[in-house]
């Protein structure tokens, strides 16, 4: 089912401290670079809308949250609805994830001169912008399956990004999941048993009931259940592999 089409946020609306592009991000990505401070920093890739990210830095504000959205009106949305909230515990980046998380030699923005980006005379090998178990949780809510072989590259749940995210995320930390395509679950959950066992048994989050329209976790959840399409849910915890 598409998205439904997005207002544009007021124009008189500062988004500055809560939408950033690539060139705007520091090299090394944490909450003291990000945020100023040392709170624990969950990550949303595919934010979508933003509800996710603006219900629980509210319920949860002794965490920080950066949510990444690779559709720009997507990311202004959301970046909208926390500067109205004047939210100071979460921002959204208008960008691609895999650069973001990338421990290889694209673990920088594409051209030259922008942060992080190899100065030439190198092969781009550098410290991965989020460092190694810095993460306390990565959420990734109602991915585009991708169906088509060629495109399976571009899951956000490809075998390079889990372990990426295992990578980022310390010992203990949550790697949540949520889809109400159950093909697409059973896949993703065997991937996840293969090539990262760190992670462990899925443990299955607990449908709760909702106690007004926008009493869901993401749009995605809502729009599913009022169709009655079910959602399958799981939390991963990182175990130490040693």
């Amino acid at each position: 089912m598409p998205r439904a089409a997005l207002r544009k946020p007021n124009p008189d609306l500062d988004l500055s401290k809560w939408l950033k592009k690539p060139e705007d991000l520091p090299r090394e990505l944490s909450s003291q670079t990000l945020f100023g401070n040392d709170q624990p920093l969950e990550i949303e890739v595919g934010s979508g809308k933003g509800l996710f990210i603006q219900t629980e830095s509210q319920r949860c504000p002794e965490h920080n949250y950066f949510g990444i959205e690779i559709a720009g009106k997507y990311a202004a949305h959301a970046a909208a609805r926390l500067a109205r909230r004047n939210r100071a515990n979460a921002m959204m980046l208008s960008g691609d994830a895999e650069p973001i998380f990338a421990s290889g030699p694209r673990n920088y923005a594409q051209s030259p001169g922008t942060p992080g980006a190899p100065d030439g005379g190198n092969d781009g090998r550098q410290a991965p912008r989020i460092a190694n178990g810095s993460l306390e949780a990565v959420h990734v809510y109602f991915p585009d399956p991708w169906w088509k072989k060629r495109h399976r590259k571009r899951r956000v749940l490809s075998d390079a990004n889990i372990r990426e995210f295992s990578r980022a995320l310390r010992t203990g930390g949550r790697l949540h999941f949520w889809t109400d395509v159950l093909d697409y679950f059973e896949l993703t959950v065997e991937l996840i048993a293969e090539i990262a066992p760190e992670f462990g048994v899925p443990l299955p989050e607990v449908q709760r009931e909702s106690t007004h329209d926008l009493d869901y976790h993401t749009h995605f959840e809502r729009r599913s259940r009022k169709f009655g399409i079910p959602v399958y849910r799981v939390c991963y915890r990182k175990r130490d592999r040693s």
